[in-house]
């Protein structure tokens, strides 16, 4: 076991130089909906209610970003270890059409159909109405961010992910204040509520994607080709559909998939209070698991430039370190965060968001659970999201991911939920299924050793 650790002179400085700022891009994209889901909160659970569930879809939308960009570094963390930057930007160029479509599809669906839309997942017609005034504006922003993340996800690739941290660090400071300004009407503005926090996350886009731009055509390490860009070339495209695909649509049933949970949600007894637990549970959640991803987001830069780099030998003791790693700091990360539980969030947390009893111990309850996940969560993200992945084993990281969801956790949640009327504890432990499954079929993969793929080769052939 020691052996495993040892590695070359530093690297350890290397995996926390990558790790550290994907860990705070993270911590900064969760504490804005912490920030907008506390402020919203105070206006009372029906508000809190009606987000929560205009952000159904908006989570989805954000996973497809997510896919896009994961799918893209699959092909840019190899190429940036033989340092081919025109494929690079070929590349890029794939991945903003792809975002920017799904933006402008969701933003317009969104726009001019919100109540419509948003009756698809859930049946309180208060809760209903106040999530449309809020997905007609919300959806605009998120055709603008599709450009941002399209643009750190390169960086994040080619091992500069401190470009994002800075763009999405501007973007928050920029929400959270025109938050406190539209939400309440502060400074002379109207107030605004919902439809203010709404206004004030697509102004935010719009601003981070105004630098994104100025940033990438006065940059000078990284020169964008814009006939590149415009013009990928049908090869990458066929190499794009081949390896990036698989993970885009891994994030995007992945993410109607789980989006399924809260609409269980929606359409079980005391809903309201259901629904307005799940909204801090799951930005309390989103804030501790951003180490988890962090570790997933390095695993996946590492083991794709060491591949690229043509040391594909050392590709798997590195993905056992790595998935070692991401397991102890779930067990230290869910022992914390326990306690901090019991100590912090119950007594200090949730009085400021005025729930209610019953609402309070159904937020523990989700909590409690998530934690004692955590070992074996991080585990398999690391594993699927990040050794997988980097690998070039998308195909089977995308079945890893998707069948424990859609075959075990969604129905044991909806039989639990809608058909026993089992109560939340059970829809709960369908969910947390999800994982244990996940964890044993991605090692088994992982022991395999049929993981490690050179994507960037002509004939696309396994080099182990």
């Amino acid at each position: 076991m020691l052996k495993l650790f040892r590695r070359e002179p530093g690297f350890y400085p290397r995996l926390l130089s990558l790790a550290l700022p994907i860990l705070f891009q993270n911590l900064i994209t969760n504490s804005l909906g912490l920030v907008d889901t506390f402020m919203v909160g105070t206006m009372g659970q029906g508000p809190l209610a009606g987000v929560t569930l205009a952000n159904i879809p908006v989570f989805v939308i954000q996973l497809m970003m997510f896919g896009i960009q994961s799918g893209s570094s699959v092909l840019i963390s190899q190429y940036r270890g033989k340092g081919d930057m025109e494929a690079i930007n070929r590349v890029m160029g794939i991945g903003m059409y792809a975002a920017g479509a799904v933006g402008l599809t969701f933003a317009l669906v969104m726009g001019f159909f919100p109540g419509q839309f948003m009756s698809l997942f859930g049946d309180d017609p208060q809760v209903v109405a106040t999530a449309a005034r809020y997905a007609r504006i919300v959806g605009w922003s998120y055709f603008f961010d599709s450009f941002v993340q399209v643009y750190n996800g390169v960086h994040r690739a080619m091992g500069n992910p401190t470009r994002g941290l800075y763009i999405l660090g501007v973007s928050m400071a920029c929400n959270t204040f025109l938050n406190w300004v539209l939400i309440f009407g502060n400074l002379g503005a109207p107030r605004l509520g919902v439809e203010g926090a709404a206004l004030a996350t697509l102004l935010a886009r719009v601003l981070s994607c105004s630098i994104a731009v100025g940033w990438a055509v006065l940059d000078k390490r990284f020169r964008l080709n814009p006939a590149l860009l415009l013009r990928p070339g049908g090869e990458m495209v066929r190499r794009f559909v081949r390896f990036a695909t698989p993970v885009m649509c891994n994030e995007t049933f992945w993410g109607l998939g789980t989006s399924i949970f809260p609409t269980i949600m929606g359409h079980m007894e005391g809903s309201e209070e259901i629904l307005a637990a799940y909204a801090i549970a799951g930005n309390i959640t989103n804030l501790c698991t951003v180490g988890m991803f962090a570790i997933a987001g390095a695993a996946a830069i590492l083991v794709g430039q060491e591949i690229g780099s043509g040391n594909a030998g050392r590709v798997y003791s590195l993905g056992a370190l790595l998935n070692t790693l991401a397991f102890l700091f779930g067990v230290a990360a869910g022992a914390v965060f326990l306690a901090l539980l019991h100590l912090l969030v119950v007594p200090v947390l949730y009085p400021l968001f005025d729930l209610s009893a019953s609402a309070g111990e159904i937020c523990t309850l989700m909590l409690t659970m998530v934690f004692l996940m955590m070992p074996l969560r991080s585990l398999e993200c690391t594993n699927i999201v990040g050794v997988l992945r980097g690998g070039g084993d998308v195909k089977m990281a995308t079945l890893i991911d998707l069948t424990p969801l859609w075959a075990v956790a969604l129905p044991i949640a909806a039989i639990s939920g809608l058909v026993l009327q089992l109560g939340i504890f059970w829809v709960y432990l369908g969910m947390m299924s999800e994982n244990v499954v996940k964890a044993v079929l991605g090692l088994w993969r992982f022991k395999t050793g049929k993981w490690i793929r050179d994507v960037t080769l002509p004939d696309l052939r396994e080099i182990v």
